[in-house]
């Protein structure tokens, strides 16, 4: 997005003044203001990455998300709309980033069998590449001293423990597969692991935008929160002798959390968010929550355009706003600032806290975990279109704020939908892809057997995805389809196997190596027992072990009943150790670093034609070449709603004049659906339907009226532009 200055004399060619009609003939009000934005890029192995990009929607942010007053038209008839914050424009068109997917494919080998890795400490190289998928779990367990034995009589699971060696958060490299999905194991290349002891029991996680002091990179940071989602354990000090702490069911005089559950033992705590450097691998403290008692941090947001995070407090119910540099900054109160929004009951925070040494406090019974009401507790939270999203309660509402343009909680709070499910369970994780679809992970009741086996109840949470309605049908209360679609998670009865993570990865081609060209096309999901039936026991023993605890890996096409049991899905498995059928819950949230890239690519016409429907010095050659860039787009409001100018850049030569747009993001409308424009004149779109604020895909063809008029196949070079709206109406 450009942020131009019409104070400072004429404009650019090819850009307007203020008092100047728009193309389709409305006049308008300026919106964005300044001077064209710099292309930022940074090398890696020969090719260049857009700075800026983190896990989220297809191509740059050209808003960052604001909510400002309606915009009047009254007296200034169009008006162009205005950003606080800078953006990152699109990157250029790069032609060894062709020949850079194909060389991804066949730099990793394959390897088979558990795993043997460090844990994680500084690194002579980058530990997070495009593509890396973070997911947490339990570590695991150990009876320290075993090799001497126990004394006869001893219950083994009385000397068991949390394993601070092994490790509660991996980073798989996903690139390569290893061919076609048909429901197999995938062997990763060795995972980059951080360990119990140096971060605790983590559930939510979520990557920054890699600035680092106060220079852009092209390697972000992860950040995991402290949680009780994968259990709680206590001890009291060792009473026999044996060396061992002694474990406790009850809370007792003397209990502390047992080491690895918050990693007390490095400055940890319930309320503990760590930071994973995305260069080095150091593991430090970022942030802590110390007036979270016990329960944990539910997720954990960035918000790429004010530089901030978003944690949400299972103890309190708050959501806190955390500064780039982990200050607390404020909170938002769902129960006192959201409920009464929809007309219900302000509920505040009964005060309650985790006691562990105290007679009431029960491991197995989460209910005397100090968790906040029901009615006001966050689970997941997610930050799309300048508001956060975030989850409450175990029936399982959607509701969302908006972000000031200070970054501040506004105060709209918007109730979105309450999720339609069998199982009143609570949605753990949130993602969006970038046609607005909504995609969320129910993670099962809290069970936390003594005995490690079971942390969850798990078979019947769902992973659904929601479209807002198109158009909006006013018999409903919401604006978002009341009947969501429901994705196959795992083989066994039901393949409802969801473990509570969830997030959008790039596709894939066939031979299951990335596509980056598709950003958003491929949804990985935590689950259980994810390839165990025995229905189908002979036909999935070709593909490995049954007992996968881990991640499923699917198309985002395929929604039930497609896919249904899923064979058309890879899965991976968290620690590697396939002798655990029965274990519930120990695995947690998954996030990717997805940048992605918004530029035109050339695409095969039916039946092979070749030359002369190509520009003869761009032959299609293995992968088809770029053709298409955007150089800067600007926002108008105008009596007939947002309009805004693209300027394009036509990377081949095509000499291109003319567009079909059309709307990729249901509900919105994209018009008109053809232009031609004079050489260096912007092109002009109206978009109606959307919230302020959203991202909105654009389907583009661009090609040269001439060629089109001569009738049959033409050059058209097509892309998917994604336009993150500015965050503010434009009042008529």
């Amino acid at each position: 997005m450009t942020i131009r200055d019409w104070s400072r004399g004429p404009a650019e060619p090819g850009h307007r003044f203020r008092d100047e009609a728009g193309r389709l003939g409305f006049g308008r009000v300026a919106l964005t203001l300044g001077k064209r934005g710099r292309i930022v890029a940074a090398a890696r192995d020969g090719y260049r990455e857009p700075i800026g990009e983190s896990a989220g929607s297809e191509g740059s942010a050209l808003f960052s998300g604001a909510v400002l007053p309606a915009v009047s038209l009254k007296e200034t008839g169009r008006c162009r709309m205005r950003s606080s914050h800078s953006a990152v424009t699109y990157r250029k068109a790069n032609d060894s980033f062709g020949k850079t997917l194909a060389l991804s494919a066949c730099v990793f080998a394959l390897s088979i069998g558990l795993w043997c890795v460090s844990p994680a400490a500084a690194q002579d190289t980058q530990i997070i590449f495009p593509g890396s998928m973070a997911v947490t779990g339990f570590p695991g367990t150990y009876i320290p001293g075993i090799e001497e034995g126990l004394p006869p009589g001893v219950d083994p699971v009385d000397e068991t423990f949390i394993d601070p060696e092994r490790a509660s958060l991996r980073i798989f490299d996903v690139s390569n597969l290893g061919g076609p999905p048909s429901g197999q194991l995938v062997f990763t290349p060795p995972p980059f692991e951080v360990l119990a002891r140096q971060i605790g029991l983590v559930f939510g996680i979520a990557y920054d935008d890699g600035l680092r002091d106060g220079q852009p990179t092209a390697v972000p940071n992860l950040y995991a929160a402290a949680s009780s989602l994968h259990g709680i354990r206590i001890v009291t000090p060792d009473e026999d002798g044996d060396g061992r702490a002694e474990r406790q069911r009850r809370g007792e005089p003397g209990a502390s959390f047992m080491p690895g559950q918050y990693a007390e033992e490095s400055g940890g705590s319930p309320g503990a968010i760590w930071k994973i450097d995305g260069v080095s691998g150091a593991v430090s403290l970022f942030a802590r929550i110390d007036t979270n008692s016990g329960p944990g941090l539910g997720d954990v947001a960035f918000d790429k355009g004010n530089r901030q995070f978003f944690v949400s407090d299972l103890d309190s119910g708050l959501i806190h706003r955390i500064g780039a540099d982990g200050t607390l900054i404020d909170s938002y109160d769902h129960g006192a600032a959201g409920r009464p929004a929809r007309g219900l009951a302000a509920i505040t925070d009964d005060g309650a806290v985790m006691d562990i040494q105290g007679a009431s406090f029960d491991s197995e019974d989460a209910n005397s975990w100090g968790f906040t009401q029901d009615g006001r507790r966050v689970w997941a939270v997610q930050v799309n279109g300048g508001r956060v999203y975030y989850a409450v309660g175990d029936e399982a509402e959607i509701w969302s704020v908006g972000i000031a343009n200070d970054g501040s909680f506004a105060a709209d709070p918007r109730w979105e939908l309450t999720v339609a499910a069998e199982d009143d369970y609570p949605v753990t994780d949130i993602a969006f892809d970038g046609r607005g679809l909504m995609y969320l992970a129910q993670r099962g009741e809290i069970e936390n057997r003594y005995d490690y086996s079971q942390i969850v109840n798990s078979g019947k949470a769902v992973v659904l995805r929601y479209w807002r309605e198109s158009p909006d049908d006013p018999a409903t209360e919401s604006t978002w389809v009341p009947a969501p679609q429901e994705y196959a998670v795992g083989f066994p009865a039901g393949h409802r196997q969801g473990a509570g993570g969830l997030d959008l990865q790039y596709g894939y081609f066939g031979d299951g190596t990335f596509n980056r060209r598709a950003c958003s096309d491929t949804l990985v999901n935590t689950g259980d027992k994810l390839r165990d039936h025995p229905d189908f026991a002979a036909q999935l023993a070709a593909g490995g072990p049954f007992a996968i605890h881990g991640v499923q890996v699917t198309a985002t096409a395929l929604v039930r009943p497609k896919n249904e049991p899923p064979f058309g899905s890879w899965f991976i498995d968290y620690d590697g150790f396939f002798e655990d059928p029965e274990v519930e819950g120990h695995v947690g949230d998954v996030e990717v670093w997805r940048p992605c890239d918004s530029v035109g690519w050339y695409e095969p016409l039916p039946g092979g034609y070749l030359p002369p429907f190509y520009p003869p010095e761009f032959p299609p050659d293995g992968e088809l070449p770029l053709c298409l860039d955007v150089e800067d787009v600007e926002y108008w409001c105008t009596p007939a709603g947002l309009e805004a100018d693209l300027y394009l850049r036509d990377v081949a030569g095509l000499g291109g004049d003319s567009i079909k747009a059309e709307s990729r993001s249901l509900g919105v409308g994209v018009t008109p659906f053809q232009q031609t424009v004079p050489p260096g004149a912007p092109y002009t779109i109206g978009i109606t339907g959307h919230f302020p604020g959203d991202n909105v895909n654009v389907g583009l063809c661009f090609y040269e009226q001439a060629d089109a008029a001569k009738g049959g196949y033409y050059p058209c070079c097509k892309m998917t532009l994604t336009l993150q709206t500015p965050a503010l109406e434009c009042a008529p």
